[in-house]
């Protein structure tokens, strides 16, 4: 595991686009104010939004088998449980 380079309050300050360059391209950041660790600049992770045909036809094939009785019970008993109106109350 690598440590993060330190930059201080300053630097961040005075070098924010270079900083924020870096942390765009993944780079971590410890920020300290008089020698002190006070923060951590971290790039935000991103979601993939879609998942290929590929990948979603490789899952596919070892997830388990539904059976749709089953399924369908299951539905039923959760939506039959919650029947009683909360505002009634």
């Amino acid at each position: 595991m690598s440590v993060q380079p330190e930059i201080t309050q300053r630097d961040l300050r005075n070098r924010s686009r270079e900083i924020m360059d870096a942390i765009q391209g993944g780079q971590s950041f410890t920020v300290t104010r008089d020698g002190h660790p006070i923060g951590e600049l971290i790039p935000l992770r991103r979601r993939r939004r879609f998942v290929s045909r590929q990948d979603f036809v490789a899952m596919s094939r070892t997830a388990p088998a539904i059976d749709l009785d089953a399924f369908r019970a299951d539905q039923d008993a959760m939506a039959d449980s919650y029947l009683d109106d909360p505002y009634a109350r």
